[in-house]
């Protein structure tokens, strides 16, 4: 008989995006006429870049055409993105890439959480916490993470806090890990490290023989100049350092799925027996297993996020959803909430009342303003007490939304 994967046991029944959906369909039932405003999702609101859309035209009608018609792709992507990509997001900050060091995914949640397909099963593992799920839940189903515990915390996860008493900074450990995830611009705290911050990691990676997954799906949001947007803008990074990155909130390619993995040829990994095997031609042999590639005309599109037109674009969406979320940062100050992240990122970490839950506060906001947010405790155990707001909303909803939040707070 077939035996299934028990380690897909261990995750809890629902996915966390998953069980604020079922409340607010709850809520739905029982306020038909409510019009609920949510500030907790991550999803983008404005449409795609009108660049985008028309190289995705044109390459419509190139696959209706004989001559131009395109069938399967390479799994790595195609090099006319792949060559805009180091021309534009690493070049000018004087990171120099190969092409053969790039991979183009369908985002940065497939990457995320296929990467571990790779690596054994046994490998150690650090996060900061909070976290984004996926890092967590994809471990879990692999058995990296062994069990549940009581605290909410899984036994074989070294868990780094990010809390006020920190600046929300995660500390290094005093311990050696095999792998780390690291996200920043965070999600979901919305906060960043600086050069000499993101250096100590660097360091730690080369020290202890440690490889880190670094995330830098929010770089693009990025205002303070002296932030760095990739880790290989720290020496010594490409040795052990995997960066991914996505045009989802960039582009708001969302609902199109386009992103990328960055596999330096110089990291590699032991085996058993202490032989070191280069991760770079092991990522593009699973993609050669496991993925047929990202569409032609998906990545005709992502090529355009590169030229004037669909830089104007993305700036000028950025900037939109940069100013909603320092709207509601000013808005929550003045309700005399503690608020972290919101300058270099699209997130706010806001700490509830009075000591209150976070699903409590979720509740009093959906059922008293009709307001969403994400509650803190989903992404983690030090979570607990916070809410994540985001600024991807219309800037009429951010603005009455704060009219509820002051009824109601």
């Amino acid at each position: 008989m077939a035996l299934v994967n028990e380690h897909f046991l261990k995750l809890p029944n629902n996915y966390f995006f998953s069980d604020i959906e079922k409340k607010i369909n709850l809520f739905r039932v029982t306020h038909p006429k409510a019009e609920i405003i949510r500030l907790g999702t991550g999803d983008v609101t404005l449409p795609l870049p009108h660049a985008c859309t028309e190289a995705m035209h044109r390459a419509v009608e190139e696959m209706s055409n004989p001559a131009t018609f395109r069938g399967y792709g390479p799994e790595e992507g195609y090099h006319f993105l792949i060559n805009e990509i180091i021309k534009n997001d690493y070049v000018p900050r004087g990171v120099h890439l190969e092409p053969g060091e790039i991979f183009i995914s369908d985002g940065s949640k497939s990457d995320t959480g296929s990467i571990g397909d790779i690596l054994r099963h046994d490998n150690s593992i650090g996060v900061t916490d909070p976290i984004y799920p996926v890092y967590i839940d994809s471990n879990v189903s692999c058995g990296r993470a062994g069990e549940l515990q009581s605290d909410g915390k899984w036994s074989n996860v070294v868990y780094m806090p990010c809390l006020p008493e920190n600046d929300f900074i995660p500390q290094i450990p005093s311990q050696r890990i095999d792998i780390v995830y690291l996200c920043y611009p965070n999600n979901p705290t919305g906060t960043v490290l600086s050069k000499s911050e993101l250096k100590k990691w660097v360091n730690y990676a080369l020290q202890n023989d440690t490889l880190i997954i670094f995330d830098a799906a929010y770089e693009a949001y990025i205002q303070n100049p002296e932030i760095p947007h990739s880790i290989y803008e720290i020496k010594g990074a490409r040795k052990v350092a995997i960066e991914c990155r996505s045009f989802s909130k960039t582009a708001g390619f969302t609902g199109v799925r386009c992103g990328y993995m960055v596999i330096p040829k110089e990291i590699t990994a032991a085996t058993l027996t202490g032989q070191r095997i280069p991760l770079n031609p092991m990522w593009k042999r699973h993609q050669e297993v496991k993925f047929n590639g990202t569409s032609y005309i998906t990545q005709r599109g992502a090529e355009a996020v590169y030229t004037p037109e669909g830089k104007e674009e993305v700036k000028a969406n950025i900037q939109y959803y940069m100013e909603n979320v320092q709207i509601l940062k000013k808005a929550f100050h003045e309700l005399g909430l503690k608020v972290a992240g919101g300058d270099d990122a699209p997130y706010l970490w806001v700490q509830t009342p009075k000591g209150m839950s976070s699903w409590k506060f979720f509740d009093k906001l959906l059922y008293e303003a009709y307001i969403v947010g994400t509650p803190g405790v989903g992404f983690g155990p030090s979570g607990e007490g916070y809410m994540r707001f985001t600024g991807f909303g219309k800037r009429e909803h951010c603005k009455e939304a704060i009219q509820r939040l002051r009824r109601c707070l």
